[in-house]
């Protein structure tokens, strides 16, 4: 486990920094993931990192940018530790789905796959077990 696990989870209070998802319904812990990656200058530092879903992590892999979808033009992802998450996001509570309502939003979103068919149909289950958002 990584050796910052602790103090990273319970600052996300055991959630998905991107998507939201509750750790508790896994049955295992999420990954700590670098914000700006290490293959990009970033530190493995608390205020670079950020509790990450395997899902989430897996697409975000070593993005620190990704093109907007509606633009195209190259945006910086979204940063938990300088973004506020409804600012960025909001949560269609009866499809499920992660509205993006930045262009940082939008692409983060995208790259990491956050409305995936299978992600949707995991948040409406989390939804109506009361875990969500």
């Amino acid at each position: 486990m990584n050796p910052h696990y602790p103090a990273v989870a319970q600052r996300a209070q055991h959630r998905c920094e991107y998507c939201l998802a509750p750790e508790v319904i896994f049955n295992f812990h999420f990954e700590v993931e670098h914000i700006v990656p290490l293959s990009k200058a970033g530190e493995d530092k608390l205020p670079n990192l950020a509790l990450a879903c395997r899902s989430c992590n897996l697409y975000k892999a070593a993005h620190k940018e990704f093109p907007e979808p509606d633009s195209e033009q190259l945006v910086i992802l979204f940063n938990p530790r300088v973004n506020v998450w409804s600012e960025h996001f909001e949560i269609d509570l009866l499809t499920a789905e992660i509205i993006g309502l930045t262009q940082n939003g939008r692409a983060s979103i995208v790259c990491l796959r956050m409305n995936s068919s299978a992600q949707k149909i995991a948040r409406q289950q989390w939804v109506q077990l009361g875990l969500y958002p």
